[in-house]
């Protein structure tokens, strides 16, 4: 009799993280950087904004536009290659969810550049109804040779796990903590608190910085996942809490980020209030995003500042 073909979620790991992406090059410019800094709502209230003209314009005659340190969130997405590429890895695309997003930044990203990616697999995490990869991304300056951000990015493959007989289950991390990040919200109250209104287009916007699925453009697609309507992309959340971040927190000046970690709790629909509640404590704010009209938390997680800032 001849074997049956093993199941959809069947994953061999040792062939996962021995896995090798190829290098990749890209470059971006000003156009870029603006039209990502438009994508996460700078100037999307006020166009004579103070704090945030300067991401989007040449304000007060400066040489070039300031680069939001998220800008970073983009770069995985010029690597070219596909989670559904890797070797030894079978999941259904539908059920595939990212559900956290860490970045570590080296040095401010000029405003325009070429990159060199290296991807890796850098973790692998068996949860028995479900496994969790963890893909890095580490961006260097082409002509320079010097790194500008790491990137890990968490996938949930949902009906994928249960693929591991060890004890306990098998794990792999070049990071001792890996897999899932907790964040404990403060009891007191915020430091800051800031509430952003989206634009009924913000994904469409988003979208053109690279990220192309269309659960954030097509109402049939986003029907079929099951949301009445498309989402906003969960980077792009993101980006609007670090703004607000760097906007209430940090003088606006955005080379106060050093690292950041964000954990999507829930969708966002594209036209709905964000608000962002900040406390700070030292040199790391921790955060938590709401969707006002729903009234539900969609996102929390901190952030760490490359100076302490010791009051408000």
């Amino acid at each position: 009799m001849a074997a049956s073909n093993p199941p959809l979620s069947a994953i061999d790991p040792d062939l996962v993280i021995s896995h090798k992406f190829p290098d990749t090059t890209f470059t971006y410019d000003e156009r870029d950087v603006a039209l990502y800094a438009l994508g996460i709502g700078a100037c999307g209230g006020n166009a004579l904004d103070e704090d945030e003209l300067k991401y989007v314009y040449h304000k007060n005659g400066q040489s070039f536009v300031k680069v939001l340190p998220t800008f970073a969130a983009l770069f995985p997405f010029r690597n070219k290659q596909d989670v559904g590429d890797v070797a030894g890895l079978r999941f259904d695309p539908k059920l595939l969810l990212h559900g956290q997003q860490y970045m570590e930044i080296y040095k401010p990203f000029p405003s325009n550049a070429c990159v060199e990616n290296k991807v890796a697999i850098a973790g692998l995490h068996d949860k028995g109804k479900a496994t969790i990869l963890e893909l890095e991304t580490i961006s260097y300056e082409k002509e320079s040779g010097e790194v500008l951000c790491m990137n890990r990015s968490t996938i949930y493959l949902r009906g994928a796990g249960g693929f591991s007989k060890a004890s306990p289950p098998y794990s792999y991390s070049n990071y001792p903590t890996g897999q899932v990040v907790r964040v404990t919200i403060p009891t007191r109250e915020p430091s800051k608190v800031y509430e952003d209104c989206m634009q009924q287009s913000q994904a469409l916007l988003y979208r053109l910085s690279g990220d192309y699925n269309p659960l954030h453009s097509d109402p049939t697609v986003a029907h079929v996942a099951g949301f009445s309507r498309p989402i906003l992309h969960g980077l792009c959340t993101l980006g609007f809490a670090v703004r607000a971040i760097v906007k209430c927190i940090c003088n606006g000046d955005p080379t106060t980020v050093k690292s950041i970690m964000g954990r999507f709790l829930l969708h966002v629909y594209p036209g709905e209030t964000l608000i962002t509640e900040m406390w700070l404590e030292g040199s790391r704010v921790i955060y938590q995003m709401k969707v006002k009209e729903r009234n539900r938390t969609v996102l929390s997680g901190y952030v760490v500042l490359n100076r302490i800032i010791s009051s408000l």
